[in-house]
């Protein structure tokens, strides 16, 4: 009786590739994870950027005229977009989904997306707040130099924020693509 040659390879596959692959899903619910986990952290730090900044703009525009006001006003009214782009994002983070590679793959480059999109919101920011600056000091409205202040503040911590964040994921993103690489087999020439 001959035995082909797959049946004398197969048990070397259970010994040897099963192992291996185990290890490398192992290995990729730990990048999910860990990807979560900046997400979540990242919307925490936000979050609580947005807390203080609501808190510290409201009091503070009641206590203050003029620029300084307009300056706390807009910190007030600007974050409470981030506050709820905070819990929202946080919220999303925190529903673990079981995913195959190809999903990982696809959510991790969607976050790398997002972030460079918002650095250059937050350069629009930038230029927005200075321009409000410029505009208030000709026209001799104290209120937009305080909004373009404001503006100005907020795009710079979300310019860091965000090239912070995206360096974290990016790293994350180069570790999946080389253990995707892992589970292709290519044949030789």
């Amino acid at each position: 009786m001959k035995i082909s040659k797959v049946l004398q390879v197969l048990p070397l596959f259970f010994v040897f590739a099963l192992p291996v692959a185990a290890q490398g899903f192992a290995d990729l619910e730990k990048i999910n994870q860990t990807r979560l986990d900046y997400n979540q952290e990242g919307m925490l730090i936000l979050g609580i950027w947005a807390i203080v900044n609501l808190l510290w703009g409201s009091v503070a525009s009641f206590r203050t005229r003029g620029k300084i006001q307009a300056f706390h006003q807009m910190n007030a009214y600007w974050n409470m977009v981030n506050l709820a782009i905070a819990g929202y994002g946080f919220w999303q983070a925190s529903q673990v989904a079981v995913l195959n590679f190809w999903e990982i793959l696809v959510a991790q480059q969607e976050i790398e997306k997002i972030l460079l999109a918002n650095a250059a919101l937050d350069f629009g920011y930038l230029a927005l707040g200075l321009y409000l600056i410029e505009r208030g000091r000709r026209m001799e409205k104290e209120k937009w130099i305080g909004f373009g202040k404001s503006i100005v503040l907020q795009g710079a911590f979300l310019l860091l924020f965000d090239a912070i964040l995206y360096g974290y994921q990016q790293q994350l993103g180069i570790d999946l693509v080389e253990l995707g690489k892992a589970f292709v087999v290519v044949p030789e020439n």
